[in-house]
């Protein structure tokens, strides 16, 4: 009792690296942002709605990021049964979730502009709706299941099937003709951004990256204590059940 009571005050406590982290983080935000409205250069045609661009994509690419780690710790969860990799699946998730839909909201903010409507269904539109659809599914499911081990493997399973989703919605503008830009990275011949631009580009991506590694690492923390307080109160019933067998 007295264990899990010291691992719940652990949990529950912000240690000082949290602090460092959320600083930093911080601080790569302001710089990402400054970059992209001081530094990038306007781009000719679209002028500046243009630099929404900066956000929209690296908010894609960070959720892909956060939906492979869901698929990766459901993986591993199906192989050792190890609860802490359904925490980190399940962080992973809700904060990938979060990023698509930052996607979703600033690609038609985008659109209405340059295309003089909000939104097509085009194969990347489509794709990437359906890839929100899909891991809003995830954690709507898990509130369907009340077993934490039965919760964990089906949401594993899920989890990894809907994960892939996301080479369809990278490979959509590849594979479809779309209203969508073509890829600017990696797109082939005549694909390309000025310098400067890749530059902001990914420097916006390492930015959004560490926000989301610093909001799985809190939302895994919060995980962690769910379970340390489920376990805590499971132990008082078993204690208060003796207690009054004695009596």
């Amino acid at each position: 009792m007295r264990q899990e009571q010291s691992r719940t005050n652990r949990i529950s406590s912000t240690r000082p690296g949290v602090w460092f982290g959320l600083g930093l983080t911080a601080v790569f935000m302001a710089a990402a942002g400054y970059a992209v409205f001081f530094l990038a250069p306007e781009e000719r045609t679209m002028r500046a709605i243009q630099r929404i661009f900066y956000f929209h994509v690296t908010s894609a690419w960070t959720a892909f990021i956060a939906f492979f780690i869901v698929c990766i710790a459901g993986v591993l969860y199906l192989v050792r049964r190890r609860p802490q990799d359904d925490w980190l699946a399940v962080s992973s998730a809700e904060v990938g979730l979060a990023f698509t839909s930052v996607v979703l909201v600033t690609g038609p903010i985008w659109a209405k502009p340059v295309w003089g409507i909000w939104w097509t269904w085009d194969a990347r539109l489509t794709s990437t709706f359906v890839l929100w659809l899909l891991f809003l599914a995830y954690l709507v499911l898990r509130t369907l299941v009340d077993d934490p081990e039965r919760r964990a493997v089906v949401s594993a399973v899920y989890g990894i099937f809907a994960f892939l989703d996301v080479p369809l919605v990278y490979m959509s503008i590849r594979w479809w003709r779309t209203q969508h830009p073509q890829p600017v990275i990696a797109g082939g011949a005549g694909s390309g951004l000025n310098p400067q631009m890749r530059a902001v580009l990914f420097f916006c991506w390492f930015a959004l990256t560490a926000l989301m590694a610093l909001l799985v690492h809190q939302r895994y923390r919060l995980e962690a204590l769910r379970h340390q307080i489920a376990t805590l109160r499971l132990l008082a019933e078993e204690r208060t059940e003796r207690h009054e067998l004695r009596q």
